[in-house]
């Protein structure tokens, strides 16, 4: 009796099938191997002085990581960026002077121009850590801290 090989059977259809779910699951392990921040772990010291990153937040530049948060109401719905708060906003961060904004916010660029979600969902954003001052050419926004090549998802 001859045993027959399981790879014998295997179609063009079933190896696209089988090559997509690979790719799928290399998706999912590389967004396990990000490293997850907290907004509390964001800066070292910050008051009237100025701020200091953290130590972990300095180690992690230029790195994957994942954080937890609220999507501030965008300025339209699809957009290429938005900015990534602790607490649920419920007016827009750009119509308000700096005065009113919160001091840890992160600002976060997409790979691509992407449908927002209404404000107060908790997203889960995951992409490359930038820190240090940079005003974005396009919109002329400065930021501290971005997350970039990113990602979101419900949380």
């Amino acid at each position: 009796m001859r045993l027959r090989s399981p790879f014998a059977t295997l179609t063009r259809r079933g190896a696209v099938l089988g090559l997509a779910a690979a790719s799928l699951f290399d998706r999912t392990a590389m967004a396990a191997d990000a490293e997850t921040i907290a907004f509390d772990s964001l800066y070292k010291s910050f008051g009237v002085l100025g701020f200091e990153f953290s130590d972990r937040v300095t180690a992690l530049r230029g790195q994957e990581v994942r954080i937890t948060g609220y999507m501030a109401p965008p300025l339209k719905p699809e957009s290429h960026f938005f900015v990534l708060t602790r607490e649920p906003l419920a007016i827009c961060p750009f119509c308000q002077s700096d005065a009113d904004w919160p001091v840890d916010i992160v600002v976060v660029f997409m790979k691509n121009e992407t449908a927002m979600v209404s404000a107060g969902r908790k997203v889960v954003v995951t992409g490359r850590l930038e820190i240090g001052s940079a005003t974005d050419a396009e919109t002329g926004f400065v930021s501290q801290i971005r997350v970039t090549h990113a990602t979101f998802a419900l949380a």
